[in-house]
């Protein structure tokens, strides 16, 4: 059996380290020419189904190393308002680790690295009876028994295998940044949020050597063109947006560096589809809005799926397509429901839009 994945990000990677340590051939196909290219944000919380799913997958001395360099937070979400005055304690329990996207990504790459292709830009695919054949815009055309889409969400695959699958705003803007790890000395949690008026919220996060800091608002709050302002110009927008508030968040933005404005967006549940051997995992299938941390988790949960399931069908010569049916049955049902969690919580702490009701062609 031979896998084409369409992304190398850490769905992407994780499923190429399973299936690799399950003895199936695979091949990662990039569009970026490089895992540093973009700027997607910095830490990412990973709770018992991603740490799980990554120390399954990664060989087991590589695993202890990229665990080595983790940051274990408090088991809890704190809400304050902006005198830093407690709102909310939700405890969580459970293993959870706070980790830096890239130095996840890059631990994910390191023993799969030679199946790797950056800057290879998927255009389109064509199934026959027994394979499928994912096409790149240099013109390669790469055949395998599955394609799977885990290209994110603004995935190539998802447009041209269920054009009905929508991603849509939520209503909401976030800017990412860093701040030095000192000023969040007693903010250790998986994440402390200091909600204000307006659904403004500066929401803080500690890892290995930096905290982050991001700033939320409704997109209709904010300024059009924040991808072309500079650091300081961001920064005095923040502080202008949150008049009153407690000295150390001024503080924490007037440290504030790196900064990175995204809008955040989110996946309309649809339907069971007929499984075929083309796939979707992550972003690319269930993007979801971060208010509940769990895109992450869900997308590692993805990979370990998949290849569990394809590792058992390569080893009894069935057909593959009956591995991505067992996998789209089950990815479905927690995939949706992490993506309406995350809407429930968007719009209970963000402000974010209700889900749109799905249509279909």
């Amino acid at each position: 059996m031979k896998v084409i994945v369409a992304g190398a990000g850490v769905g992407g990677l994780c499923l190429a380290n399973a299936l690799r340590g399950a003895g199936i051939e695979v091949a990662v196909h990039e569009r970026d020419p490089a895992v540093s290219s973009r700027r997607q944000g910095y830490r990412l919380h990973l709770g018992e189904p991603g740490i799980e799913a990554l120390s399954s997958a990664l060989p087991a001395g590589r695993w202890e190393e990229f665990l080595a360099g983790a940051h274990v937070p408090e088991p809890r979400f704190v809400r304050l308002d902006p005198g830093l005055n407690v709102l909310d304690v939700v405890e969580h329990g459970g293993r959870h680790l706070s980790v830096d996207r890239e130095a996840l990504r890059r631990a994910l790459l390191a023993d799969v690295e030679d199946a790797v292709t950056f800057g290879a830009r998927l255009t389109g695919f064509e199934t026959g009876r027994g394979s499928v054949v994912a096409l790149f815009a240099d013109g390669t055309a790469v055949a395998g028994d599955v394609l799977v889409g885990a290209d994110g969400i603004g995935s190539a695959v998802r447009g041209r295998y269920l054009p009905h699958a929508r991603v849509v705003g939520t209503g909401l803007v976030q800017l990412y940044g860093k701040i030095p790890l000192g000023l969040a000395y007693d903010m250790g949690n998986v994440f402390t949020a200091i909600t204000g008026p307006g659904h403004r919220t500066v929401g803080v996060a500690p890892t290995r050597g930096y905290a982050t800091c991001s700033f939320g608002a409704r997109a209709e709050d904010l300024p059009p063109g924040l991808d072309l302002m500079s650091q300081e110009e961001l920064r005095a927008l923040v502080m202008e947006l949150t008049p009153g508030w407690h000295p150390r968040v001024h503080d924490m933005i007037a440290h504030w560096t790196e900064i990175v404005p995204l809008e955040l967006r989110t996946s309309v549940p649809v339907p069971p589809w007929p499984a075929t051997r083309v796939t979707l995992l992550g972003d690319a299938v269930h993007a979801m809005s971060p208010a509940a941390g769990a895109g992450a988790n869900v997308a590692l949960r993805d990979a370990t799926t998949l290849a569990s399931a394809l590792a058992s069908t390569s080893a009894r010569g069935g057909d593959p397509r009956e591995a991505v049916r067992a996998y789209e049955a089950e990815m479905i049902e927690y995939g949706f429901a992490a993506v309406r969690a995350s809407a429930a919580n968007g719009a209970r702490f963000l402000g974010q839009d209700p889900l749109p009701l799905p249509t279909f062609l």
